[in-house]
């Protein structure tokens, strides 16, 4: 399955949260889509739900189908708790740090920004939305005029965005970011069910 670049409020309608910033549509019709989106009633499976809870996820931080089985593969094979493993590695992807520190409006610009060359980690250019930040990284936006002024919008529109503990945003003349250290359970994302999702790849 590829990764979704279609309308945000059609997921965000379908799952009942703001996977995606919501728009005028949703306030109009916050109900499913669809032509009988108010009156539709039917019964999900133990299936449906694992699966509803594995999509909301993926369509939380843009990947498609392959990208996030590697990484539910990943979690798995480094021991412990493989649902707070997955949640930490999907915490940790370059994109979703980005857009953690402020530096861009949403995930999927986030994304964009990484892709065409706008971060530099530790000092060099890092151009793969998927790299996995470590403890002490240190995560810049380049020196290049165009970054630079990207980079200032988004922190202009996120200016009441709260970065977490884990992470530190130094936004004013250097745009930088540090990663503290590595996010504990508790600040990883809570309005998913990660339980349903393993047992959902388990079947």
């Amino acid at each position: 399955m590829s990764r979704y670049t279609g309308p945000t409020s059609r997921i965000n309608r379908r799952f009942g949260q703001n996977i995606f910033p919501p728009c005028k549509a949703e306030e109009r019709a916050p109900y499913p889509p669809g032509v009988h989106g108010p009156t539709r009633r039917r019964k999900v499976s133990e299936y449906g739900v694992g699966l509803s809870e594995k999509q909301k996820l993926r369509f939380m931080y843009g990947l498609n189908e392959k990208q996030f089985r590697l990484t539910f593969a990943r979690a798995k094979r480094q021991g412990g708790v493989t649902g707070e493993n997955f949640l930490r590695l999907l915490h940790l992807r370059l994109d979703n740090v980005v857009y953690l520190l402020g530096f861009v409006r949403t995930r999927r610009a986030a994304r964009q920004f990484v892709a065409h060359g706008h971060i530099a980690v530790n000092g060099h250019k890092v151009n793969i939305p998927s790299y996995t930040c470590a403890a002490n990284d240190v995560i810049e936006v380049r020196s290049k005029a165009s970054s630079r002024q990207l980079a200032s919008r988004g922190v202009e529109e996120n200016q009441q965005r709260v970065v977490p503990a884990w992470l530190t945003a130094i936004t004013n003349d250097t745009f930088k970011g540090t990663v503290n250290r590595l996010p504990v359970s508790e600040e990883l994302p809570v309005d998913v069910n990660v339980q349903l999702i393993v047992e959902f790849y388990s079947r």
